[in-house]
């Protein structure tokens, strides 16, 4: 973290190792508890390790980095020469994760500014790009941060998942309580509005759902120049191919990316996960 603003990030998003070495971008990893073991996100665990545990229906929570976890990270940047520090993090309707970075703001060497995101994984991944690219112009702290939440405010997730049960237990489902009981039969649309997941649609089938989740991504990028990501939690062959799909749909494509949701997200969302992030440039 040499550069004169370093760019602070949550390992919920999974961002690909070499886009955050190549941009500087360093990532506070969140931890999960399997059992009774704590692991951290990213090193100690990995995604497929709690699909398995989730399966077989054992005991996995998560829990946010404190605030100590932070103010090192602040001193390492100041100590590497920053000026200041733009910390990005994922909504703070799912974690405790920005409140924790704000504690350790107060105390940090240099300036820092931290960033609910309202977003989670590449939706946030997208938000520290942007921020990474502007100080890397020659941009500000002040900047950076307007950078990250216009990029936010453009970007659009959605996603389906196999069942509500992992969300329903972990409590994230915000509006779309409704769904639970007898609805839960249901294959749901869901997306990213206002920092919590809402409904978008219900549907029937699986594959119905997933057909659907095409269109909705397509008609979201339109023709303007537009990143994609899709995320998955075992189920590659789905992914890759909605992304194959999308790179034939989408004109104005620029980037496509296409990962695993890390061991956090997949706590909450469960096995069969299938999401679409749309970043407009």
């Amino acid at each position: 973290m040499s550069r004169h603003v370093a760019v602070v990030t949550d390992s919920t998003a999974y961002l690909p190792q070499q886009a955050m070495r190549r941009h500087g971008i360093t990532a506070v990893p969140l931890t999960v508890v399997l059992g009774d073991e704590a692991l951290l996100e990213g090193t100690e665990v990995s995604a497929r390790c709690v699909a398995q545990a989730l399966q077989k229906r054992g005991p996995v929570t998560t829990s946010r980095p404190g605030p100590e976890v932070f103010a090192a990270t602040y001193r390492a940047a100041a100590e590497a020469g920053a000026e200041g520090v733009v910390s990005l993090h994922l909504s703070s309707e799912f974690s405790g994760t920005y409140d924790a970075a704000v504690l350790a703001a107060r105390e940090a060497p240099v300036p820092v500014r931290v960033v609910d995101t309202g977003m989670v994984a590449m939706a946030l991944g997208f938000c520290a790009l942007a921020a990474a690219e502007t100080v890397e112009a020659g941009g500000t702290l002040d900047e950076a941060v307007a950078a990250a939440e216009k990029r936010a405010q453009g970007t659009a997730a959605f996603f389906y998942v196999d069942t509500l049960d992992y969300l329903r237990r972990g409590g994230r489902i915000g509006a779309a309580q409704a769904l639970l009981g007898s609805a839960l039969a249901v294959k749901p649309l869901l997306q990213l509005d206002g920092g919590r997941i809402e409904l978008r649609e219900k549907v029937r089938t699986a594959s119905k759902a997933i057909a659907r989740l095409e269109e909705i991504a397509v008609e979201r990028a339109a023709a303007a120049p537009v990143d994609i990501a899709v995320h998955h939690l075992a189920a590659p062959e789905r992914a890759a191919l909605l992304a194959e799909r999308l790179r034939e749909r989408v004109p104005g494509l620029v980037e496509m990316h296409v990962s695993e949701v890390g061991a956090v997200i997949g706590a909450h969302t469960g096995p069969g996960l299938l999401g679409v992030v749309v970043a407009p440039r």
